[in-house]
């Protein structure tokens, strides 16, 4: 079971260090005879194909979940996860709307095709949470083995190569100077604060366990 434990966790330090040089280099990516908008299209259907064969049915276990826990909050939850996860869903939606409207306006002004800086730090803080939740999650997932762990990489791997494309093309050169950076390093953020709570949790549960023991 440690040595388990131990294998996933080096694993998983290998995969963060993978995904932050995703933001770093994606954009240097190049296929030959190939249109690249192909390849977008197959990175989003692999983002999309996770979210229905994995998500939505973890998404039903905690509802299930949710029903037989306390009182206050949690029966709003309980009946509502799904109208929660919309709720994320509409806010990135609406974060893509606004980055969309200020490109237009800054060009029909003249000042570019890009958004304005307020946009740009409003993206970085949004996905910058983003990730660092995903980085948390690949020590904190629903589904451990060392498969789950492939296939949620894989699936986050595609979709930041999509998030890159689309971040790139609203903000130009500031992303590539300042935002693949902040996005690169709040995967490891997120990721040292998931091993930081793991090694606290086990720091709490084996004393237990021995004093249970004797």
């Amino acid at each position: 079971m440690f040595a388990s434990n131990y294998n996933n966790f080096i694993l998983s330090g290998l995969i963060v260090i993978c995904l932050a040089l995703t933001h770093l280099f994606s954009g240097k990516l190049r296929f030959i005879n190939i249109p690249r908008s192909c390849w977008l299209s197959a990175a989003g259907g692999v983002s999309v194909a996770y979210v229905f064969v994995h998500i939505l049915p973890e998404l039903s276990k905690h509802q299930a979940v949710l029903k037989k826990v306390g009182e206050g909050a949690i029966p709003f939850v309980e009946h509502h996860i799904y109208l929660i996860a919309l709720l994320g869903l509409t806010v990135f939606y609406g974060l893509e709307r606004i980055a969309l409207i200020t490109r237009l306006h800054r060009k029909q002004v003249g000042k570019g095709d890009a958004t304005s800086l307020n946009v740009f730090w409003l993206h970085m803080v949004s996905f910058g949470f983003y990730n660092a939740l995903i980085g948390y999650l690949l020590l904190h997932r629903e589904e451990s083995g060392i498969v789950s762990l492939l296939v949620f990489s894989l699936a986050m791997a595609t979709h930041f190569i999509v998030n890159d494309y689309g971040l790139r093309e609203h903000h130009q050169h500031i992303y590539d100077r300042v935002g693949r950076w902040i996005l690169a390093a709040a995967i490891i953020v997120g990721w040292v604060l998931g091993a930081h709570l793991t090694r606290q949790h086990k720091s709490i549960v084996l004393p237990r366990k021995v004093a249970n023991s004797q």
